[in-house]
């Protein structure tokens, strides 16, 4: 049952969230069509990067110490019992699987469109290069396999406070299930203590994630202003064939993968799912960052219904290796540049992109440019030149906000599934756990 928000007698019903923000990009995008970086707009950015960047802030400080928290408690509510390993066999299967359904439409979906190909002929001359070509290309230069093996290397941590405060999410959730795991393995009395313990810091941190919220209006709007004033809508219609096959593909899979993952595996409603999960999916659009959303995104799925110690346990580490929005866009984009070239992939050049993709997707999430650096692994893999990254970086910020929502989307679902498919995932149980 979906809890409802404690109201004060006499009190004005307030604006539901997801309106405000909705209301809040509405704004933000009315702005970037009368204005732009030339006009008045440009005297407005830095306060808009002020606002926006302090809310981003204030969204990632959350992030770290609830993850900690939620994943030690969401393990120590298994109890004593062995149910961790089927929740993260389930969790993972999961992962991996609408991911690669997500790469495989997104294949089919550029492959029948063929954005890269404008009148017949390959697009690159009359898309032309951006002028930030030289930035991107210095962040990718050099990369190869070995940042993905660099990535599992530093899953695992060698001083858990230094990765605490450098944000890497992957050792802190591998140290947190590991600290759980053993949890439920010490004496009974120092174990309910800790769990307690950790129980109250993931309580505040969700209490501190609502107070952020009241603000999030105000941020959203920032964020998305700079974004519309800085890029306009005028660098989407060159490009225009591209955007509109990554959107499509985006929504085959938002719309209609998902929604029959939910009804089939999850026995759930998906009108109710994303209705119930509007404000994350606005907040993840917004911020384009799957990580910073995670507080508002356990909040959702709390108020579904959705088990505590699920939520705790998948959501966290769903943020960081579910990407089916990232990996169907990597796909598209390396496919759209090798089109725009001329070049025809075979079909184990395309059974490669597949690969990398996937596999970027769950180990690349911890670089910086992350899908940039997954493109650049394609592209060098498959012998195209890494210049044609240039093609698409004047709408890569609007598609990563698309993208974003969909990986978010992504991970609720995997929650909502694994809440019925691990069966100690019960009120009683979640009672006995402390």
């Amino acid at each position: 049952m979906t809890e409802q928000p404690e109201r004060l007698p006499g009190a004005r019903p307030t604006i539901p969230l997801h309106l405000q923000i909705f209301v809040a990009l509405v704004l933000a995008a009315l702005l970037g069509a009368i204005t732009d970086e030339t006009g008045w707009g440009g005297k407005v950015l830095p306060v808009l990067d002020f606002v926006g960047q302090l809310f981003l802030r204030l969204l990632k400080m959350l992030v770290l110490p609830l993850i900690f928290s939620s994943v030690i408690v969401g393990i120590a509510g298994v109890g004593r019992q062995k149910g961790i390993g089927k929740m993260g066999g389930w969790t993972m299967a999961l992962y991996l699987s609408t991911s690669l359904v997500a790469i495989v439409f997104g294949l089919c979906v550029v492959q029948s469109i063929q954005p890269g190909i404008i009148d017949g002929k390959p697009a690159r001359e009359l898309v032309g290069l951006t002028q930030n070509l030289e930035s991107v290309l210095a962040k990718v230069e050099g990369r190869g396999t070995q940042d993905i093996i660099g990535v599992f290397l530093r899953m695992v941590p060698e001083n858990i406070f230094k990765d605490l405060a450098g944000g890497e999410m992957l050792s802190v959730i591998l140290f947190a299930v590991m600290f759980g795991v053993t949890l439920n393995k010490i004496d009974e009395g120092p174990r309910r203590a800790l769990v307690a313990f950790f129980q109250g810091v993931d309580q505040v941190m969700l209490r501190l994630t609502q107070a952020v919220l009241v603000v999030s209006p105000v941020g959203v709007f920032a964020l998305v202003s700079r974004v519309t004033i800085t890029t306009g809508w005028s660098a989407i219609r060159p490009l225009s064939w591209f955007v509109l096959t990554v959107i499509l593909a985006l929504s085959i899979h938002a719309f209609l993968v998902i929604p029959l993952v939910l009804l089939v595996v999850g026995r759930r409603s998906p009108r109710a799912h994303f209705r119930a999960l509007l404000p994350a999916l606005l907040m993840a659009f917004s911020t384009a960052s799957s990580a910073g959303t995670l507080p508002v995104t356990i909040e959702c799925m709390r108020k579904l219904g959705v088990s505590e110690r699920v939520t705790s346990f998948t959501l966290p580490l769903g943020a960081s290796v579910n990407m089916d929005g990232t990996a169907l866009y990597e796909c598209i984009a390396a496919v759209f540049i090798a089109q725009a070239y001329g070049v025809d992939l075979a079909y184990h050049q395309l059974f490669v992109v597949v690969l990398i993709a996937i596999l970027t997707s769950v180990g690349v999430a911890g670089i910086p440019a992350a899908s940039l650096v997954a493109i650049s692994l394609i592209l060098t893999t498959i012998g195209l030149p890494l210049e044609g990254i240039g093609l698409i970086l004047a709408v890569d910020r609007i598609l990563d906000m698309c993208r974003t929502a969909v990986n978010v989307l992504g991970d609720s679902m995997v929650a909502a599934c694994v809440d019925r498919l691990v069966p100690t995932s019960t009120p009683a149980a979640d009672a006995e756990a402390v």
